[in-house]
């Protein structure tokens, strides 16, 4: 989720950088650097914290007392790079933060993404000579475009470009070329902003939109690269694309907002990427999955687990009920699922063998804080999954999974939900491998499955609007619905009815499909929609007679189900269907549409779907 930005052309490059930083902070704000080219020397400036902190390291009276030379805006610089950090990979110092150099400091990269097989790059970049100064996999680019380069920087780029693995976009400078920008795409996003004698390159069209409206957009695969009269993009290989400009009509608010009409359309667009940066380092070796991060987990806390209890909240306690099911199903060990706002209210047994997860977005929800410091009062080691370093959970906790979602600004979690869950199906199977529960094969199998979900979740999203607005358009003024599922599909009804209820305000109950007929089977006829969870799963056939228990009283059945079964199809008075995946996995996809009908449904009825009533982001008190 970092955010990247580039320019050249002929005004001084250090304000304009800092401008474009500010509009990409929400993509990342634990470090941020910068990098110009001045007088055939590139001179970089990075600091920890927001963007504040390295606005505050340029002040000339600042760099003066420090040593360093003058500001960087009284310099002759107009090309730069910039970037602002969501840590990854190593962690958050100086050290860290990009640009990244290579040890002749003639090349400096700013990245966002993962380098899967960037240990095996630096093995023999270490042995032919570099000097590596961080713990990043992104250094090892700025590395290996220096051992390529040979007067050319694009040629250098597409050299190294073609040994690089992973989901990532960077761009790169030389000192040698003072006038040339190179970018590169690989599953990340990068587009450029053209000008009348300038172009910028940035993650996203926010961080020059003050500047240009004119932008080209670099597909996955391409190369792009930019001069101040002009901007050339390639494949991989270096054959010339040509293509237009395109003008974007866009205020400031609807850019910061993606060009989507809401903050939260344009964070179930992001889950994609999302996953890809939660996985793809933990997941590079392909036959099973590391989780050690310096200064976040010592796989150690992991040791001679005997029980496993989750505590969380809202979306958290739903991502946690996902998790039990896999954990069980892939580690054995018994995993016990509390609503931290109940469990230290009932004198809850728990100790040594213990491992507790509290699970929570902010790292500051008062409830889930409040479980974990209990159960580690007991003598239970404690688990955080959050999403924002340096939040109380990981000062509450014995290690940490961030879930690298970057920032949410909508109410209603989306791609915080699909990052937690993937971290939690990591940790599972990361206690199976050191368990010696999954046979190699059936491992190396199931982390291909999971490497496979950014790629997933995007064709759903390409996909998924066509299905779900006539089913919106079906069932938005109806008052009352009912979510069902099974197994694993279970928790996806209960958080699909979350959404529902958070940001339409209908009445909505959420079962498990086996206890209909215990009770909720009443409230049905014929104006209900029932949204029944009906992807593939051991349990599926039940599943399926449910389906036709609610269709016998009325009820209208909107299935979500994979993709080719037929007999889901012909039950139900509409489907929406799901690539094929694993069948524990399928949550991740089988959300997505539910998020959807969720959102369909609440802008027909004229809600503001970013700000719900009554709801607020963070919960900080009980």
């Amino acid at each position: 989720m970092c955010g990247i930005v580039g320019y050249v052309g002929s005004r001084p490059v250090q304000d304009l950088l800092l401008a474009g930083l500010s509009k990409l902070e929400y993509r990342g704000y634990d470090s941020a650097g910068i990098s110009v080219i001045a007088d055939g020397h590139i001179d970089a400036v990075r600091a920890v914290g927001n963007l504040s902190a390295l606005e505050a390291k340029l002040d000339p009276e600042t760099r003066a007392a420090a040593g360093g030379s003058v500001a960087l805006a009284e310099r002759p610089a107009t090309t730069g790079i910039g970037h602002t950090r969501w840590a990854t990979h190593g962690r958050v110092s100086e050290e860290n933060a990009h640009p990244h150099y290579d040890s002749g400091d003639r090349v400096h990269v700013v990245v966002n993404g993962i380098v899967e097989n960037y240990m095996e790059l630096k093995e023999r970049l270490i042995a032919q000579g570099s000097v590596f100064t961080s713990e990043t996999d992104a250094e090892v680019i700025a590395h290996l475009i220096a051992e390529h380069y040979s007067g050319e920087l694009a040629t250098a780029v597409r050299a190294a470009y073609a040994e690089l693995e992973g989901h990532f976009a960077f761009v790169a400078m030389s000192a040698d070329e003072p006038e040339v920008l190179v970018g590169a795409r690989k599953e990340c996003p990068l587009v450029v902003g053209c000008g009348e004698g300038e172009q910028f390159v940035a993650s996203a069209v926010p961080a020059f939109l003050a500047q240009t409206r004119r932008v080209q957009y670099v597909e996955n695969g391409e190369l792009v690269v930019l001069r101040p009269q002009g901007v050339t993009i390639t494949t991989a290989e270096g054959v010339v694309v040509e293509r237009g400009e395109q003008t974007v009509d866009w205020d400031e608010q609807t850019a910061e907002k993606g060009g989507f009409d809401t903050f939260m359309l344009k964070e179930i667009n992001e889950q994609a990427d999302a996953i890809a940066d939660a996985i793809s380092d933990r997941t590079a070796r392909g036959d099973g999955v590391d989780l050690q991060e310096e200064g976040a987990l010592d796989e150690a806390i992991l040791d001679g687990v005997g029980r496993i209890v989750i505590v969380a909240c809202g979306t958290s306690y739903h991502a946690g009920l996902i998790g039990r099911y896999a954990i069980e199903e892939w580690a054995r060990v018994p995993v016990e699922m509390d609503i931290a706002s109940e469990y230290r209210y009932r004198n809850p047994v728990v100790g040594p063998g213990d491992l507790v997860l509290g699970i929570t977005q902010s790292g500051e929800t008062a409830d889930t804080l409040a479980a974990m410091r209990l159960a580690r009062e007991r003598g239970a080691r404690v688990l955080a999954i959050t999403n924002v370093m340096g939040s109380q959970a990981t000062r509450d906790s014995d290690g940490v999974l961030f879930t690298r979602a970057g920032l949410e600004i909508g109410v209603a979690a989306t791609k915080t939900f699909l990052c937690q869950v993937a971290v939690i199906y990591l940790l599972g199977l990361r206690l199976a491998e050191l368990r010696g529960e999954l046979e190699p094969q059936r491992l190396a199998e199931l982390v291909g499955e999971v490497k496979r979900l950014p790629h997933c979740i995007d064709e759903v999203l390409r996909g998924m609007q066509a299905q779900v607005e006539p089913v919106a358009e079906a069932y938005w003024q109806s008052e009352f619905f009912l979510y069902i599922g099974r197994h694993v599909g279970l928790p996806v009804a209960l958080e699909g009815a979350l959404k529902l209820k958070e940001i339409s305000y209908i009445a909505t109950d959420a079962y498990a499909a086996g206890e209909m007929k215990h009770g909720p089977i009443a409230l049905l006829d014929d104006s209900t929609p029932v949204v029944c969870v009906a992807t593939e799963s051991p349990v599926l056939e039940k599943v399926a007679s449910n389906m036709q228990e609610v269709r016998a009283r009325g009820a209208r059945v909107i299935a979500i189900a994979t993709q080719g079964n037929e007999r889901i199809a012909q039950q139900a008075d509409a489907v929406i269907t799901l690539p094929a995946i694993d069948w524990m996995l399928q949550p991740m996809l089988a959300v997505i549409p539910l998020q959807l009908l969720a959102y369909e449904i609440a802008r027909r009825r004229g809600l503001n779907v970013d700000q719900p009533r009554n709801l607020a982001k963070t919960v900080t008190v009980e």
